[in-house]
């Protein structure tokens, strides 16, 4: 397949990567040391079209594709990967609310969070339910017109923000024949009675964007909050969590690729022995490898997202492009402080930051193991 970025998809590269220069990368120090969201950010990225680029313009989005998102996720990481996940856990929320909404949900919950009024989330991983989605115990029951909600979530994106919208998430509503769980989706509007935040979660990466505790006590919402019809939440949100692959994929290349940048001007700057950096055979050997990992890596991730953007199957294709950039985007971190030397170890410069940030993205959206069961099955079952 071939990858041709259009002259509209190069302009978006562009403008991203000015944007991220300019908004974000002179306070990405001090949002990772605060570990604060990035409020100014979220609301100048809205406005820029940023956060609902890939979806319709009648419920506030851009009405683009995909492929271009991932460039945007990918530009947006290259300086700070903590203020991209903002925009790929919002999209979580969006695309579940989008592809399985009413109207009269998209019309509601949609447009703030995709024009940087709001921002959302998606409530999925419990306790004892990560991998195993499912395994929840987060119970809805319907009682009238009401659904009522009981339990927690975990690990939760976006959460308990100023700006937190609506929260889409995953609950037990019965069984089914065979005794497992039947799971349904809601969306939950913030400031609910019932519904509260617990603690917010430390992180070795990730720390500009707030991840906490989800809690729901006889939480109640209309009826009419279901997405899709009941008993399909875990299908639902499998198919979304193929295109966060993708992302989160975007993500890791936007990794590497800031350690090949910022390795190479470090490269040229410092000098040892009376040389530069640059003149050491083994040091270009390590860029070498960067630039390898992060072509292969666009390719397999553009070609997910052109996938996607055409209708056809791409679930193994994001798994492998997710499992390759994720681990290769540890490496490149990785070689990026080797070669900053002490320098590398001091949270004011970005390569130590990028370090904890790969570590996360390995483990989000089905860590590494998941994605190899998962593409497995698929060259076992010959497709």
């Amino acid at each position: 397949m071939a990858i041709q970025l259009t002259e509209e998809q190069q302009m978006i590269r562009k403008m991203v990567r000015e944007f991220a220069e300019a908004e974000i990368a002179p306070v990405a120090e001090k949002l990772w040391e605060g570990q604060t969201f990035p409020y100014d950010i979220w609301k100048k990225g809205g406005e820029l079209g940023l956060a609902g680029f890939p979806y319709p313009e009648e419920v506030g989005g851009a009405g683009g594709d995909w492929l271009s998102f991932t460039i945007i996720l990918e530009e947006l990481a290259r300086v700070d990967c903590a203020v991209a996940n903002a925009f790929m856990a919002n999209s979580s929320a969006a695309s579940l609310i989008n592809n399985y909404g009413s109207k009269k949900l998209k019309e509601s919950y949609l447009p703030p969070i995709l024009t940087g009024e709001q921002v959302g989330a998606i409530g999925l991983s419990e306790p004892n339910a990560g991998s195993d989605a499912a395994n929840i115990q987060t119970t809805a029951r319907l009682e009238g017109d009401e659904w009522v909600i009981n339990g927690s979530k975990i690990f939760i994106s976006n959460s308990d923000n100023d700006i937190t919208g609506p929260v889409v998430v995953a609950a037990v509503t019965g069984k089914k024949p065979d005794g497992r769980n039947q799971i349904s989706n809601f969306v939950i509007p913030n400031g609910v009675a019932g519904f509260t935040y617990g603690r917010k979660l430390n992180k070795i990466g990730w720390r500009a964007s707030s991840t906490g505790e989800l809690f729901f006590d006889q939480v109640r919402i209309p009826k009419d909050h279901l997405l899709g019809e009941e008993g399909k939440g875990l299908k639902q949100t499998l198919s979304t969590i193929s295109t966060g692959r993708i992302l989160i994929g975007a993500m890791a290349l936007g990794i590497i690729q800031g350690s090949i940048d910022r390795s190479l001007q470090y490269m040229q700057e410092r000098k040892t022995f009376g040389k530069p950096l640059t003149d050491y055979q083994s040091l270009q050997f390590a860029l070498a490898d960067m630039a390898t990992n992060a072509h292969a890596a666009r390719l397999m991730l553009y070609q997910a997202a052109m996938l996607k953007d055409e209708g056809k199957p791409f679930d193994q294709e994001s798994s492998m492009a997710k499992l390759f950039a994720t681990e290769k985007a540890m490496e490149a971190a990785h070689q990026a402080i080797q070669l900053h030397g002490g320098y590398g170890i001091m949270s004011e410069y970005p390569v130590s930051r990028a370090f904890g940030d790969a570590k996360v993205l390995e483990i989000v959206e089905g860590t590494s193991e998941i994605q190899r069961l998962i593409i497995s099955r698929h060259v076992i079952a010959g497709k």
